[in-house]
């Protein structure tokens, strides 16, 4: 009965993963909503590199709407700090 259990489990492992490597081959619509490809502007990574310049911290948060980041800092000092970025050129808009 024991080998039987772990015949299963050696089953169900190779199982998974044959369905989890179907299932990420399968949609090439799912990969393009996470990995948008060469869009105008900057990244993530460029917009944090930019607010870390106007407030020196850690980063909390980012978040992109069609405009802009908005980098959520938290300073050595205890504060929160929000910077917005323009996507498009990198300029900040606005730090408070």
């Amino acid at each position: 009965m024991n080998r039987r259990w772990k015949v299963l489990v050696i089953i169900m492992i190779m199982t998974s993963s044959i369905l989890q490597a179907t299932a990420d081959t399968q949609n090439p619509m799912d990969k393009q909503s996470i990995d948008t490809g060469p869009t105008k502007g900057i990244t993530e990574q460029k917009a944090i590199t930019i607010a870390q310049q106007q407030v020196n911290g850690r980063v909390l948060a980012i978040n992109q709407t069609n405009q802009t980041y908005r980098v959520k800092i938290l300073s050595s000092q205890g504060r929160i700090h929000i910077v917005l970025i323009d996507v498009q050129d990198g300029s900040v808009i606005s730090t408070h």
